[in-house]
């Protein structure tokens, strides 16, 4: 027999993934890696007997519950199933899935509207951050529809935004994990910076590379992704993250100087596939690292500004730019980020139960 489980399929800005309540899923943990398999069909490339849309971007899962914090109104934790493997991760935060976590906060009666625009606070477990996403909510009820649009994305929605407020170092311990502002590997240089999500930055032409390859280019060249896994294998116990083989972190992150009048390019690898857009938060720690004296992402990018105070950076990706704002204070050798902001888009696509199979899992 099947066992149901209440869930919703949405999007968050440009990923896509179901959405559970945290007690509406198995509270052990090598259960529950079975039933978000089952779930999205894993391990599969087509991941045809479950929702999973063959790709890791929507390939995601979001975990949500009442908070018992005082500064947060709900947990939230992140889950990254692997198409071609049955593997499940948690080690990695998502913020185009946050996206859509306060919609979903509201209309499952865990946070109440309050006006035209309901702020909902949210604990990110998978890195002990917060967050706030202020959601539309005119007469009480969410509202998904809008004028904002996002690349990577096609159409419009309502515009979320969503406020970092204490994401430095919050997976590698400190901002510049190494404690460098540039290092090497190999003969590479690189800057390792963590503000939301731990990511290496490379410059593109150190590769061979323009900077402007395609997504599909860059992953049928085997290579160059053997060079870069190599690379991140070896990098990543330097950021505190222990081995990194069976992680999704950190992401590499290839760089050049921007092509389209933004601040930089980006190409970034998932860490097994190359991104189609880029991440909400690898956008953020590429575009705090371009404000960071001596780092790669510094000497690479044109930034608007190198002052203190809030400043807006586009990030190039595959298809557009990411519009993200950082508030920093730098002073002699001290930089702290205050806050980081930009907008998201969400909609949700179907809200009903998903059917388990009773050998992977028989309820509650």
């Amino acid at each position: 027999m099947l066992t149901p489980i209440p869930a919703t399929l949405m999007r968050g800005g440009s990923s896509k993934g179901l959405y559970f309540h945290t007690g509406d899923l198995p509270a052990d943990r090598e259960t529950r890696d079975r039933v978000l398999l089952a779930a999205m069909g894993s391990p599969d490339l087509r991941q045809i007997d479950g929702l999973g849309g063959g790709h890791p971007l929507t390939s995601k899962v979001a975990v949500i519950g009442r908070s018992a914090r005082k500064d947060a109104d709900v947990d939230y934790r992140f889950y990254q199933v692997r198409v071609d493997k049955a593997e499940v991760s948690d080690s990695q935060n998502c913020g185009n899935i946050l996206a859509g976590i306060g919609p979903w906060a509201i209309e499952n009666g865990l946070v109440a509207p309050t006006g035209d625009m309901t702020p909902v606070r949210i604990f990110m477990e998978n890195s002990g951050a917060l967050a706030v996403a202020h959601a539309p909510t005119p007469a009480g009820v969410v509202d998904y529809e809008g004028e904002a649009s996002i690349d990577g994305v096609p159409g419009a929605a309502a515009p979320i935004l969503i406020e970092f407020l204490n994401i430095a170092g919050s997976s590698c311990g400190a901002l510049l994990p190494t404690g460098n502002a540039m290092d090497e590997e190999a003969g590479v240089p690189f800057t390792c910076i963590d503000n939301g999500m731990p990511v290496v930055i490379l410059r593109a032409s150190d590769f061979g590379l323009k900077g402007d390859e395609s997504p599909a280019s860059l992953e049928a060249d085997a290579n160059l992704e053997a060079r870069i896994e190599k690379l991140r294998l070896s990098i990543g116990p330097r950021m505190n993250l222990g081995d990194v083989s069976a992680k999704t972190v950190p992401k590499m992150i290839l760089t050049a100087p921007p092509f389209a009048g933004g601040a930089i390019s980006t190409r970034s690898f998932i860490p097994h596939r190359v991104h189609e857009a880029i991440g909400v938060l690898g956008a953020v720690s590429v575009a705090t690292a371009c404000l960071v004296p001596g780092s790669l992402a510094a000497e690479v990018a044109a930034p608007p500004s190198k002052g203190n105070g809030p400043q807006q950076l586009d990030i190039e990706h595959p298809s557009g730019a990411f519009a993200v704002e950082v508030d920093i204070e730098a002073k002699d050798d001290d930089f702290a980020v205050k806050r980081a902001a930009l907008i998201r888009t969400a909609r949700k696509l179907m809200r009903g139960k998903i059917f388990i199979p009773a050998s992977v899992w028989r309820g509650q």
